[in-house]
């Protein structure tokens, strides 16, 4: 429903603007400060305040593939953001929303999942945490309504909370991941939200696909019993070309004995 309103509502967006709705932050481990002993669970800060080498860039810039992107896959690279990035023509922050209006980014997650849901995801892996609550994602999901697509991913980078904790120089990252009491952190992103789930399911099977391990029909022609001029076209087929075949190789041995020429 929010995504019609979005695409249908009339008028200029910027004029449309309502503020945030309200929502009461949830005491999770990033709103605290914590004497943690650095481990493998630690997040890793990828900053380009001090002067880095080729190779540290290039760690730099994968980084921020795998934390917006899940993955780096030559077609989904932007080559263009990534020269700029390298010269300093633009910030990290640039860069990142260079990734998030990239159609990679667009086709494999906002146009896979239901408002709310890529809410949850853009709210992992920009402002690297989770959700606070359905409340939230209901204000965010109003945001991708009146604003659309692009003043959604906007209002998320020009964000107290992204700024403070990023700012223009550093890749985000998932905030306080080791849990207290916890011989393991929390789970990456990737793993507790992956790209589509029931709804994107729910509609798939709408258009006919099926996941319960039966066959899946597009058109009821395809359902058996079919008509016995389909068998017997398959057995003319098959019949057809299994002499066409034995022929060939005939030749091809008759061949190796001079027998004939091919």
């Amino acid at each position: 429903m929010l995504k019609f309103i979005e695409y249908f509502c009339l008028g200029d967006p910027q004029t449309m603007t309502i503020p945030l709705l309200e929502y009461t932050p949830s005491s999770q481990n990033q709103r605290v400060n914590g004497y943690d002993i650095p481990n493998d669970d630690q997040p890793r800060r990828y900053c380009v305040d001090d002067r880095l080498s080729p190779s540290e860039m290039d760690v730099l810039i994968e980084s921020a593939y795998r934390q917006i992107l899940f993955h780096a896959f030559e077609y989904d690279r932007a080559p263009a953001l990534e020269s700029q990035l390298r010269s300093g023509q633009i910030t990290v922050r640039n860069f990142v929303r260079g990734l998030l209006l990239s159609p990679a980014y667009h086709n494999s997650f906002y146009e896979l999942n239901s408002n709310y849901r890529f809410v949850e995801q853009c709210i992992r892996r920009v402002l690297g945490r989770d959700v606070y609550g359905d409340r939230e994602k209901l204000a965010w999901s109003i945001k991708i309504a009146t604003l659309g697509y692009q003043g959604f991913i906007e209002a998320l980078l020009n964000s107290n909370e992204y700024l403070e904790n990023f700012g223009d120089n550093t890749v985000p990252y998932p905030r306080r991941r080791v849990l207290v009491g916890h011989v393991l952190g929390d789970r990456p992103v990737d793993l507790q939200l992956p790209r589509y789930d029931g709804y994107y399911r729910s509609q798939l099977q709408q258009l006919g696909h099926r996941f319960d391990g039966a066959a899946s029909y597009r058109w009821s022609w395809q359902r058996p019993p079919y008509p016995q001029w389909v068998y017997k076209t398959g057995t003319a087929i098959a019949y057809g070309g299994a002499a066409f075949l034995g022929l060939i190789v005939l030749s091809v041995v008759l061949s190796w004995f001079g027998w004939i020429q091919i």
